[in-house]
C-alpha cells in the first residue's frame, strides 16, 4: 500500500499518552525553559502527539496538579483547569 492510499486509524484507536507521560513532558519543558520563560500548553501537546488538539484539556487539568508549575494569563496566575482562553505555563516563582 502506498503512502497516498494509507488510511489513518480512527481517533479512538490512537494511543493517547498516559497521565505520567503528560506530567513528565510538562515538567521537562518547564525545567528546560527555566524560571524566567513560559510556554504554551500546546507545545507539550505537540511533543506528545501528532493529533495534539485533543490533549489540551488534559494538559491543562494535569498542569493544575503540579506544585512546581504555575499558569499565567495576561501576567496573572490562574487555575489552568478553570481559565478560559490562552494561558502560559512556567516554573512556579517562589517568593
Amino acid at each position: 500500500m502506498s503512502a497516498a492510499t494509507r488510511i489513518r486509524p480512527p481517533a479512538s484507536a490512537v494511543t493517547r499518552p498516559s497521565e505520567a507521560a503528560i506530567r513528565a513532558a510538562i515538567l521537562d519543558l518547564a525545567h528546560r525553559r527555566g524560571g524566567a520563560a513560559s510556554f504554551c500548553p500546546s507545545e507539550v501537546a505537540r511533543m506528545l502527539a501528532a493529533d495534539w488538539r485533543g490533549l489540551m484539556p488534559e494538559i491543562r487539568r494535569i498542569s493544575a496538579t503540579l506544585e512546581a508549575v504555575e499558569a499565567m494569563q495576561r501576567g496573572v496566575p490562574v487555575d489552568p483547569a478553570a481559565a478560559r482562553g490562552p494561558i502560559r505555563l512556567r516554573l512556579r516563582v517562589s517568593g
